[in-house]
């Protein structure tokens, strides 16, 4: 079938000029969240074990098989090259190789969105999804920190567009290159791989979407994707790969159903919070389409059965999510481009069902209501960036009584004068006893091997031979590193000997005793850094003592 936005331009309904100076205005508010964020947000313990992950792989080894990693491989390959060339500039240059990895997201969304529009409404269907993405703080934060997000996003992206394809009609080429990219994106981070699933089961079972044969197509990409990327891992080192892809997340829990519970409400109400010039809209649509009187004569085709699909692969992935032990609410950015999309296009199907297409040559009475709209959304989102209680977290450490506590400097560039200060006390091949990975990654060191996985490698009830062969580290194990570790330097923060693994819960006091009795054996405190790190927490650097 010949659907509405097929072959639309994106200017169409909305008008080059507004739709340029609209695009341009939501780009230079991306360019300067993602800067404010790169900069001042806060540290992200994933950062530095992502990172060190891509050192790893420079150096010729393998995620499973020689260190342990608790995602999909893709991550450290894609990073290795930027990392050996950028890896004098540090987490910092890092984070914006990682901000750049989102910038396309926009363009391929708003590409996406125009082309399941109808033709006269693709411009304001385009620029909702780019305003949508492009303007917002808790997006941008996500997509600047070094963790898996920008990436996924960035190969989900790269779906959308061939997806679109795929349902106009019988697209082989497009449907597989569709499964292709989310197969990458669910190589990256597996959750994303519940993106593919919803699409392949709306598309089967939608009885217009059925006939393009999309549902067959994007299961064949995704199996070659999947099979490409993750069976070679499989091969090589099948217990690291099953543990780090899905024991370990399955070890975690939440404890008490109570618990539980709160954890799911809180990610529900910190998702609509993040993205809350979406949850409005969609709202609003919904309610819409809810109050809307009976059909319009331009009602005759129908939306395109995409939107459909896309709120269905959606929901998918935010139910997976929301099924977490501990469902984090920056889980949801690699789901939000397919929103965005659904948004954009949405929007355009309902003003086109309220205003009737003029006749040929007549001014489209729509197109004001479009320009209005769009420039409606521009300044909701940016009002709502610029108000987000994230942003004070740039520049606030956090509240003493009734004052507020400034940060002296930015996380970022604390991290580096540590970093320097610790590579000034070390040697290049040194090692750092650290589980503050992000620390040997800025002083350009390493770790000791079991923790590669930073404050998650302590995993004390694990038997001996399997932690070994996992490369992690078990009670003994990390006893015996802390009394023999060759390493000259030794540096904790709060993260540090704290945290047990799978079920990712506080060790206990008795224990952490004995843990620093075992390190402060051997090494001797030499400095105090506070406000450091994750959570702004104390650092405690150690020399050896012999």
């Amino acid at each position: 079938m010949d659907w509405p936005g097929k072959g639309s331009d994106p200017v169409q309904g909305l008008g080059k000029a507004w739709l340029l100076g609209l695009a341009l205005v939501a780009l230079l508010l991306w360019a300067l969240l993602g800067g404010l964020n790169l900069y001042w947000a806060d540290l992200n313990q994933d950062e530095g074990w992502y990172l060190y992950a891509a050192d790893l792989v420079i150096a010729g080894e393998v995620p499973y098989r020689d260190f342990a990693f608790t995602q999909g491989p893709l991550l450290p390959y894609i990073y290795a090259p930027a990392r050996a060339v950028l890896a004098e500039g540090g987490l910092a240059a890092m984070r914006g190789f990682t901000l750049l990895l989102a910038l396309p997201v926009l363009f391929l969304a708003a590409a996406t969105a125009a082309r399941l529009a109808p033709a006269r409404l693709s411009g304001l269907a385009a620029i909702t999804a780019f305003l949508l993405l492009a303007v917002n703080v808790y997006h941008s934060q996500f997509t600047a920190l070094v963790k898996t997000y920008s990436l996924t996003t960035l190969f989900v992206a790269c779906g959308l567009p061939a997806f679109a394809m795929a349902t106009d009609r019988e697209r082989p080429v497009a449907g597989m290159l569709a499964g292709f990219f989310l197969a990458a994106a669910a190589a990256t981070r597996l959750s994303a791989g519940f993106l593919l699933a919803g699409l392949c089961l709306h598309t089967l079972a939608h009885p217009r979407l059925r006939t393009t044969r999309a549902w067959f197509y994007l299961g064949i990409g995704g199996a070659i994707g999947l099979a490409f990327v993750f069976l070679p891992f499989f091969v090589l080192a099948p217990e690291g790969f099953l543990f780090g892809l899905f024991q370990y997340h399955a070890g975690r829990s939440a404890g008490s159903l109570g618990a539980a519970l709160v954890y799911k409400a809180g990610f529900l109400s910190r998702f609509a919070g993040a993205y809350f010039v979406a949850a409005g809209l969609a709202l609003g649509l919904l309610l819409l389409r809810l109050l809307q009187p009976g059909a319009r004569p331009n009602d005759e085709r129908p939306a395109h059965p995409g939107i459909g699909a896309l709120w269905t692969a959606a929901a998918a992935a935010t139910l997976v999510h929301l099924a977490a032990p501990f469902p984090y609410d920056d889980y949801q950015v690699i789901v939000f481009p397919f929103i965005a999309v659904a948004l954009g296009a949405g929007l355009a199907h309902s003003l086109h069902r309220l205003s009737p297409a003029p006749p040929p040559g007549a001014q489209d009475p729509v197109l004001p209501w479009a320009r209005w709209t769009a420039l409606l959304l521009l300044l909701a989102s940016t009002g709502a960036a610029f108000s987000s209680p994230l942003n004070q977290d740039w520049f606030v450490r956090g509240r003493h009584r009734i004052w507020w506590e400034l940060k002296e400097q930015s996380p970022i560039r604390h991290l580096q004068h540590v970093g320097a200060d610790l590579r000034d006390r070390t040697q290049p091949g040194d090692e750092i006893l650290t589980q503050d990975v992000y620390l040997a990654v800025e002083a350009r060191r390493r770790v000791p091997r079991g923790m590669e996985l930073g404050p998650f490698s302590y995993f004390p009830d694990m038997d001996p031979l399997r932690a070994a062969t996992l490369h992690v580290l078990n009670e003994e194990s990390l006893l015996a590193l802390l009394a023999e570790s060759p390493a000259p330097v030794a540096a904790f923060s709060g993260y540090g000997l704290a945290i047990r693994s799978p079920q990712i819960e506080p060790v206990q006091e008795w224990e952490a005793r004995r843990l620093r009795r075992a390190l402060e054996g051997r090494f001797r405190l030499v400095e105090e850094v506070p406000h450091f790190g994750q959570a702004h927490t104390t650092l405690r650097i150690y020399e050896r003592i012999d």
